[in-house]
């Protein structure tokens, strides 16, 4: 049990430094990528006015309990794509505590790869 909460205390500190550090607005909002153990969620979010102006799940490119590195490249274009079409072309990029390795990577990857700067 101690081992979870250091886990968990440990994630919670990293995402506290690093959000710390970025802030989204509305022409240049804050993408933020949560991972769980079979899925993805994203965000472009607008801190100042409070407001999530595109949000995405892995469930809405796939049915399968779990994400893998190349879905996760797909749903970061999907998400490009969505926020071109709302005329989105930057954003800064917010990892949430978590190690930018594997599918945190590729989502960035099909985010740029789809013409967003991040």
């Amino acid at each position: 049990m101690k081992e979870i909460l250091d886990k968990q205390s440990r994630l919670a500190r990293r995402k506290v430094r690093v959000r710390g550090k970025i802030s989204g607005t509305s022409t240049i909002p804050r993408l933020a990528v949560s991972k769980s153990n079979t899925s993805i969620y994203a965000q472009l979010i607008d801190d100042i006015k409070g407001v999530t102006l595109i949000g995405i799940h892995s469930k809405a490119i796939t049915s399968s309990n779990n994400i893998t590195v190349s879905e996760s490249e797909k749903l970061g274009q999907k998400l490009a794509e969505m926020a071109l079409q709302k005329n989105i072309h930057r954003a800064v990029f917010d990892r949430r505590g978590r190690k930018y390795t594997g599918k945190i990577a590729a989502f960035a990857e099909g985010v740029r790869k789809s013409g967003l700067i991040v």
